[in-house]
C-alpha cells in the first residue's frame, strides 16, 4: 500500500513497529562525518521530516559525530531548493552520481542503531560550505550577519 493512503494513525502505528526493532538492535554500525547513509527517520509530527517506504526511511548526511552512539544529522532530499535553509550538492554513491539538497533546519541528534547502509561521501568542500550555512543559521552571531532571510 502507498504512503498516500494510509492515514497518519496507521503510520504511526507501523512506525512504531520499526521503532521498537530498531531499539533492540545490538549492531552498531561505523560512521564519520560527511558520510551519507540510509536511515530510519520514522514518521515524524507536522513540519518534521520524515522517511518513507516500509522502513521509514531517509538519506541523511552525518554532521558532526558526538558519541560513539550519536551523531547530528541532516536528513536529505531529492527535491532541490535554494536558499538560506538548504544545501544541494553532488556526490559518488555506487550507483553513480546523485544530487542531493540538505535540509539544515532539519539538523538533529540521531543514534547510529537508526542507520542502515552507506550511501557515499559529501564532498569535503560542499561539506565547509554547507556547514557555513548550518553556523549562519543556528548561531548568527558567529557570522556577524543576524538571522537569515526566507
Amino acid at each position: 500500500m502507498s504512503d498516500e493512503v494510509l492515514n497518519d494513525d496507521t503510520h504511526f502505528d507501523r512506525w512504531n513497529t520499526v521503532k521498537k526493532r530498531t531499539h533492540a538492535t545490538a549492531a552498531r554500525v561505523g560512521f564519520k562525518e560527511r558520510d551519507i547513509f540510509w536511515m530510519r527517520l520514522g514518521r515524524n509530527i507536522g513540519a518534521e521530516e520524515y522517511g518513507k517506504g516500509r522502513e521509514y526511511q531517509r538519506p541523511v548526511i552525518i554532521v558532526k559525530r558526538l558519541t560513539r552512539d550519536l551523531f547530528f544529522g541532516v536528513p536529505l532530499s531529492t527535491v532541490l531548493k535554494e536558499g538560506p535553509y538548504f544545501h544541494t550538492f553532488t556526490y559518488r554513491s555506487k550507483k553513480g552520481e546523485r544530487t542531493n539538497c540538505a535540509m539544515l533546519l532539519q539538523l538533529r541528534a540521531f543514534d547510529c542503531k537508526r542507520l542502515m547502509g552507506r550511501l557515499g561521501m559529501m564532498p569535503k568542500d560542499d561539506f565547509e560550505l554547507m556547514m557555513k550555512k548550518i553556523r549562519e543559521l543556528f548561531i548568527p552571531s558567529l557570522s556577524g550577519t543576524g538571522l537569515p532571510e526566507g
